[in-house]
């Protein structure tokens, strides 16, 4: 495991059961919803929990099986099901799009979000490094003052209102730049692309910090495993900072692509129809501190993935 030092540990893999009382070590599994599970992070916690010998039972559900926008359905699943914990992975996350579709941002990623803290049931809700206007010059920390400056991260930021206002148990982790071997990313974009075009114009004065999914999968599986849950907003990201384009030099670099030129380019010469905050580093020692983990640099955790995809 990556992230992670001290006595916890996992041990052994899960096992495929029917039966809405499972056992683990002689003790009863406590069942917990994965919404949003086909996407990037949902397939990462599916791959850990196949390897993963838990006190839990996962039950993992997409918008085809589960539509958390609709309350009587959240409500029904969560009681039919007995579940204990919820791990919101749905999302909303098309961000330019989001400018034009307000509605259904905010159904998603607030309404959504309201429904799921209602139900009951302890929650881990991934939010993002988009509720900061990025406006500050150092990381910014989890109490430091929201200021969306897009659709998509006002909805979000209202997503994280609803689940402290209507959840007894709940742990908020804001995350940025995710990634991984599954679904479109960053840096399966630049992958294709680097080995179709000549050369690139990569955003160079956006900075921030990149999150392989599979390493923020684990941290949930820490908290969730956790001896004391432990209620808060907590930042997770991989450690360092870069932009955009030393983001897309690492790539390239530790995918030994040849042939295509990396031009720097300023935010003003690639226009969006969202806003994107210029500076969303954010500080990651309370989760650290919290949790007693060890969070690996976001270079180390890149050539991981690069590993899986090439």
């Amino acid at each position: 495991m990556a992230i992670y030092t001290g006595s916890n540990k996992h041990l052994g893999g899960t096992e495929t059961v029917t039966k809405k009382e499972t056992f683990y070590y002689g003790l009863v599994q406590k069942n917990v919803l994965v919404t949003g599970s086909n996407g990037q992070l949902g397939m990462e916690l599916q791959q850990l929990s196949e390897k993963t010998g838990t006190p839990f039972r996962f039950f993992f559900t997409d918008f085809d099986l589960l539509d958390i926008t609709d309350a009587e359905q959240i409500n029904y699943y969560v009681e039919e099901n007995s579940i204990e914990y919820i791990i919101n992975c749905a999302a909303y996350t098309a961000v330019d799009k989001a400018e034009s579709d307000e509605q259904t941002a905010y159904k998603v990623n607030y309404t959504g979000a309201e429904n799921l803290a209602k139900s009951g049931a302890k929650i881990i809700h991934i939010s993002t490094d988009y509720v900061f206007d990025g406006t500050a010059k150092a990381p910014y920390k989890e109490d430091a003052v929201t200021n969306p400056v897009s659709v998509y991260g006002k909805a979000k930021l209202k997503g994280e209102e609803a689940i402290k206002e209507f959840a007894k148990d709940w742990v908020i982790i804001r995350t940025s730049w995710l990634y991984s071997e599954f679904g479109n990313n960053f840096v399966k974009t630049m992958l294709r692309l680097m080995n179709e075009r000549d050369e690139l114009n990569i955003v160079a004065d956006q900075h921030g910090t990149p999150t392989y999914a599979a390493d923020l999968a684990e941290m949930i599986f820490v908290i969730l495993e956790s001896s004391e849950w432990k209620s808060g907003v907590y930042h997770f990201s991989n450690l360092g900072e870069t932009t955009w384009f030393g983001f897309t030099e690492k790539i390239k670099e530790l995918a030994a692509v040849n042939g295509c030129r990396l031009n720097p380019i300023l935010t003003k010469e690639y226009k969006t129809d969202a806003v994107r905050p210029m500076y969303s580093v954010m500080d990651k020692s309370k989760i650290q501190s919290a949790f007693s983990v060890i969070i690996p640099q976001w270079e180390e955790a890149l050539g991981r993935c690069l590993k899986k995809i090439i």
